[in-house]
């Protein structure tokens, strides 16, 4: 049987979990809180604690396939400094170990192209971080024979996490910012990335995976508020949103990211190529 590691669980890593479990694998998940595990232990997972080193090397020494989504801090990677102890003492490595990481590496291309071989700059602390954490674990990988793949994503959506949410609840702003586009991925796009990674494995691998059409966020919002029949939230000029420094940052931020080399090397398509599919099928899964 086919064991999936997950350290953290997120919204990613739950739609992993969920996508491999309903093929048969079983997933075990780290958990920080008695409410993180409640909830891996509701999906039918197994929780592991993350101060209990030795659950942590059991887990690992079964596991096919280690997924890290937790965003590194001032000291690290997270899953690096708690998971490669275990991996040498269970002497037993995954056949594909995926990083998440993020475009935000790339910084802003005034609204240009990026591929995965374009040059990384980072312009902010959270982006040169996540520089630092592929570095780590590409180096780790090579150092320990570990198939080690890197994944660059742009904003993540999906059920409970979309432009319905925010409009829902009031937050929703369409924010005029010309010429500023971004990426984005549904998130069981990404999941199925993931698992099409995980069957062609390639060690130093790095993908960008995200949608077919960057598109302004305005333009977004817009359009999930037509498709609930609610009136079009006004634009609010940038310099009057009284945004938060990370928002603006955000917004200082312009690329398209290409996907070609997933959908060359490992056979993946979104099964949403853009944000109409995508907020179409949320929708519709509503009702």
């Amino acid at each position: 049987m086919s064991n999936l590691f997950l350290f953290g669980y997120g919204f990613s890593g739950r739609a992993l979990a969920r996508r491999l479990a309903a093929k048969g694998w079983t997933v075990s998940a780290t958990y920080r809180n008695d409410a993180t595990a409640a909830q891996i232990a509701a999906d039918g997972h197994t929780p592991i604690d993350l101060g209990d080193r030795d659950a942590i090397t059991d887990a690992l020494g079964e596991a096919r396939a280690l997924l890290a989504t937790a965003p590194p801090g001032s000291q690290g990677c997270p899953a690096l400094n708690n998971l490669v102890g275990p991996m040498a003492e269970a002497n037993a490595f995954p056949d594909w170990a995926g990083y998440l990481s993020t475009t935000g590496v790339y910084g802003d291309r005034h609204g240009g192209w990026v591929t995965e071989d374009s040059r990384l700059a980072a312009q902010s602390v959270e982006g040169a971080r996540r520089v630092g954490a592929e570095r780590d674990w590409l180096d780790v990988g090579r150092g320990m024979g570990l198939t080690v793949t890197i994944f660059r994503l742009p904003g993540i959506y999906g059920p409970g996490r979309s432009a319905f949410d925010r409009l829902r609840e009031g937050r929703a702003r369409r924010i005029a910012a010309p010429g500023q586009v971004f990426s984005r991925i549904h998130v069981d796009d990404l999941a199925a990335g993931l698992e099409a990674s995980i069957v062609r494995p390639r060690a130093g691998g790095i993908y960008n995976l995200c949608d077919d059409e960057p598109a302004p966020n305005s333009e977004v919002i817009a359009y999930a508020a037509r498709l609930l029949g609610m009136d079009v939230p006004p634009e609010v000029a940038l310099a009057d949103a009284n945004l938060s420094p990370a928002a603006m940052r955000f917004y200082g931020e312009s690329k398209r990211v290409s996907n070609a080399r997933a959908k060359a090397e490992l056979g993946w398509r979104p099964a949403y190529p853009t944000y109409r599919e995508g907020l179409a099928a949320i929708l519709a899964a509503e009702t």
